[in-house]
């Protein structure tokens, strides 16, 4: 093997992967370009374009420069042929489903899986025929006991949010190779720094690159990423329901991936440093984090993932939920909020910030407890979370 076919690096294709090496205005970076309509030269230029399906930009609904630009680098960093950017994670997943599934048709989720995915599906997919079941996660017997002819797409997150459980990828993309029925994973809180569901032969990887991928805090996006004779039909009907994001927000991603893999490495390493101190807290009942040996889906996590990210949940022991949120309240570093994956800490009670309107009965289905908190490490210092997460818990 050559220097030039030696594999690049994943901060290296961060840093370079879909963009030419020299630009126009022979700038470093991508100029963005703040334009809704393209426009040309001639009649026959319009025909040639149509005709010839030349690569360039016609109407802002259908594509920019940026956007390109970055849907090229998210597709080499997770080893796939194709990516389609959205305006949000939830945009993206809606654009799949409502591509490839219609009335009477079957789509089967794993439970943990972002309730508002499942919402989508239950509430508003429902009322054009499309049926969803939901299984039991990590069930992969009762997952194949569902599948009946109509089913066209098993879906999962991995890891789940927020009980951080580990899909076996294999057997999940072998269950719907066996079936005929396409997957997807929400890699989300994995990242391809962590994790590459396309390898395990898994058909779309979603991410809300809201999270990690842009990784400040100052977005909103989402990726669909796979083949390209799949993708194909996904991103024609983007275009028609308009779900594109904007020129400056591309910027704005392509410049927080060039950091991407530093990051990473710093989430990895803090996320396994806290849960490791919380695990041994003793006010603390329960830690779920996938590096921990005491977690259900190590042994799946540390066969199939490089890194276990920096989302930790934890249980306060013997805590009501106001005793729990005076935890939350005493942090001075993680800010309280939704969302993670920014260089920002961020801290919350899924109880009271997602799950606050519902029935208790609902709560315990979804697994969300009253002493619940979910900590989403940034990349400050390892040693100033552990002890400011510390002093906070004196305080009960």
């Amino acid at each position: 093997m050559t220097a030039n076919d030696r594999p690049q690096g994943f901060s290296t294709l961060a840093i370079h992967a879909g963009e030419a090496r020299l630009k126009p205005l022979d700038s470093i970076t991508d100029p963005v370009v703040f334009a809704s309509t393209y426009t040309f030269t001639s009649t026959q230029d319009v025909i040639d374009f149509i005709e010839q399906k030349q690569p360039r930009e016609e109407y802002g609904r259908y594509g920019n420069p940026n956007e390109k630009v970055v849907e090229a680098k998210l597709a080499a960093l997770e080893g796939g042929e194709s990516a389609i950017l959205y305006s949000s994670g939830m945009a993206a997943i809606v654009g799949l489903f409502m591509t490839k599934l219609s009335a009477g048709d079957e789509v089967v989720f794993f439970d943990e899986c972002y309730h508002r995915s499942r919402e989508f599906c239950n509430k508003h997919l429902a009322r054009f025929g499309v049926v969803t079941r939901q299984v039991k996660t990590g069930d992969y017997d009762a997952m194949e006991a569902v599948i009946g002819p109509h089913t066209k797409l098993l879906v999962s997150e991995s890891p789940t949010n927020p009980h951080m459980s580990i899909v076996d990828l294999d057997r999940f993309a072998e269950i719907g190779r066996r079936h005929g029925v396409e997957t997807l994973i929400d890699a989300t809180l994995a990242t391809p720094f962590n994790v590459r569901p396309l390898a395990h032969g898994i058909d779309y990887v979603l991410h809300s690159a809201t999270k990690y991928l842009g990784g400040h805090n100052d977005l909103l996006a989402g990726v669909i990423i796979g083949d390209e004779s799949k993708l194909e039909s996904v991103r024609y009907l983007r275009g028609i329901m308009g779900a594109v994001n904007s020129p400056h927000n591309m910027y704005l991603l392509q410049r927080g991936l060039k950091t991407f893999a530093l990051r990473m490495r710093q989430h990895n390493a803090n996320g396994q440093a806290v849960a490791e101190f919380l695990d041994r807290h003793p006010k603390i009942e329960r830690v779920y984090y996938a590096g921990l040996e005491s977690h259900p889906y190590h042994d799946v996590a540390k066969r199939t993932m490089s890194g276990y990210g920096g989302l930790v949940t934890f249980l306060v022991k013997d805590a009501d939920w106001k005793r729990t949120a005076k935890v939350v309240d005493s942090v001075k570093l993680p800010r309280i909020g939704p969302s993670l994956g920014g260089v920002e800490s961020l801290i919350e009670q899924p109880l009271v910030m997602s799950y606050y309107q519902c029935t208790p009965e609902d709560r315990e289905k979804f697994g969300i407890q009253d002493n619940m908190i979910r900590l989403a490490c940034g990349v400050e210092e390892t040693e100033d979370l552990i002890a400011d997460l510390s002093q906070a818990l004196d305080q009960i």
